[in-house]
C-alpha cells in the first residue's frame, strides 16, 4: 500500500541532518530516507518470508518500536506502492531529502524523558552489537526464529533510524530490523468494480483474512517479558543515543522520540466498517505485475497519516487494539523507568495528526 504522498519538503536544516548521517558512518547511504524506494517493488522472494510485527519486541527490548512500528516497526507494512514500477535497472539514487514528521522532534532544552544507565550493565562495544542483541533475544524467542525473522547486520542503527521514520511519509522497508510480512495483502473487491490488466479490483476494501498474516506474531509480542526488555534498553541506550546523534540530530535525545513515537502510533485512529482501498494507475512504459502494492486509503484522510499510523490500520482492528495495549505499557514502562513499578501512566502527548476516521 503506497505511502508517498507527494514530493518531499526538506529544509536546510534538514539537508545538515542528511550530510552529517553520510559522514557519522560508512551506511548513512543506506539510511537515509530517499524519494523512493525501489526495493519496496521487489517480487516475491522463494525464500520464506516472516511477518514483521517482531520489531515491536525489539522496541521493547532494544529501545525501538515500529513496528516498527514499530513499526515499527516496525514496521507490519506491507511492501509500499508509487505510481510507476521501477525497471529492473535502477536509476542512480537522488539527492536525499527527508519528509516532515508529524511528531514533533526533541528540541535542545534537555531530555524529557532521561534514561537512567547508571544502575546498568556497560553496554558493548557498537562493533560487538550485533552479536549482543542477536544473543539476547535468541534467549528469548530461539535462534533460529531470530536469524529467520530480523536483519542482524548492523541492526541499533536499523533500529533507530525505522523508529525515526515511522510518523514520517515513508518507513522505507530496506532499513528495517526486521523481514517484510509475508504474501500479499489480502483485499476484497467492492460490488461492481472494475479490474486491470491483472484482474485486480480498481476499488476494494481490506479482507478480513488479511489480519490473519499477522495474529501469530502479535501473540509473540504479547508474550515478551516486558521487565527484562526494558532492562536490556537501559544496557544498551548508549548505543542508540550515539547512533541517533550520528543520524543527524546532535542535540535530540532518542528516548523522547521513542516515547513521541509510540504515543503517536497509540492515537491512530480506529474507522468503523472495511477499509475502503482504490488502486492506483501506473504510469509509465513499465508494465505492472504486482498490483497488490499500488492500494491505497480511499478516504484521503487516513491516505494522509504516517506510514507507522497506516501500519496499525493494515493489521485489522483486533490486532490493532492488542499492539496498543503493548505500545501503552512500553511507553508507560519507558516514561517511568526510574519510578515505582506502579506508577501513574503518562498521557500521550498531543500530535498533529492530519487524519481522522
Amino acid at each position: 500500500m503506497r505511502l508517498h504522498n507527494g514530493p518531499w519538503r526538506g529544509g536546510f536544516s534538514q539537508a545538515l541532518r542528511s550530510i552529517a548521517a553520510r559522514a557519522a558512518f560508512p551506511f548513512a547511504k543506506d539510511f537515509c530516507m530517499p524519494d523512493s524506494d525501489p526495493q519496496d517493488f521487489r517480487p516475491p522472494s522463494s525464500l520464506p518470508r516472516r511477518a514483521s510485527p517482531v520489531g515491536w519486541v525489539l522496541a521493547g527490548v532494544a529501545g525501538a518500536a515500529a513496528l516498527a512500528g514499530a513499526a515499527w516497526w516496525f514496521g507490519w507494512i506491507p511492501p509500499s506502492a508509487r505510481t510507476a514500477e521501477t525497471p529492473a535497472v535502477q536509476a542512480p539514487e537522488p539527492p536525499v531529502a527527508e519528509a516532515p514528521a508529524s511528531v514533533p522532534e526533541p528540541v535542545a532544552s534537555g531530555p524529557q524523558h532521561p534514561v537512567d544507565s547508571a544502575q546498568a550493565p556497560p553496554p558493548p562495544a557498537m562493533k560487538d552489537s550485533d552479536a549482543f542483541i542477536t544473543q539476547a533475544l535468541g534467549e528469548w524467542l530461539g535462534s533460529d526464529r531470530i536469524a529467520a525473522l530480523l536483519h542482524l547486520e548492523d541492526i541499533v542503527r536499523r533500529i533507530v533510524v525505522t523508529v525515526d521514520n515511522l510518523p514520517r511519509t515513508q518507513a522505507p522497508s530496506r532499513l528495517w530490523p526486521v523481514q517484510p510480512a509475508p504474501q500479499h495483502l489480502a483485499v476484497q473487491a467492492e460490488p461492481g468494480s472494475a479490474v486491470d490488466e491483472n484482474g485486480a479490483p480498481l476499488h476494494a476494501t481490506i479482507a478480513p483474512a488479511n489480519a490473519a498474516r499477522y495474529q501469530a506474531l502479535v501473540a509473540l509480542v504479547e508474550a515478551i517479558p516486558r521487565d527484562r526488555a526494558i532492562a536490556l534498553y537501559r544496557q544498551l541506550y548508549p548505543l542508540f543515543q550515539q547512533t541517533y546523534v550520528d543520524l543527524g540530530y546532535p542535540k535530540g535525545y532518542f528516548n523522547d522520540r521513542l516515547v513521541a513515537v509510540l504515543g503517536h502510533l497509540q492515537e491512530t485512529p480506529e474507522p468503523r466498517g472495511p477499509l475502503r482501498l482504490q488502486l492506483t494507475r501506473v504510469q509509465g512504459d513499465v508494465p505492472s505485475t504486482r498490483p497488490w502494492v499500488r492500494y491505497e486509503f480511499a478516504d484521503p484522510h487516513l491516505q494522509a497519516l504516517s506510514s507507522g499510523q497506516k501500519m496499525m490500520l493494515r493489521i485489522g482492528p483486533e490486532n490493532a487494539r492488542r499492539v496498543k495495549a503493548v505500545l501503552a505499557d512500553l511507553r508507560r514502562r519507558l516514561v517511568s523507568a526510574n519510578a515505582p513499578a506502579q506508577a501513574t501512566p503518562v498521557p500521550a502527548p498531543s500530535v498533529a495528526a492530519s487524519a481522522a476516521p
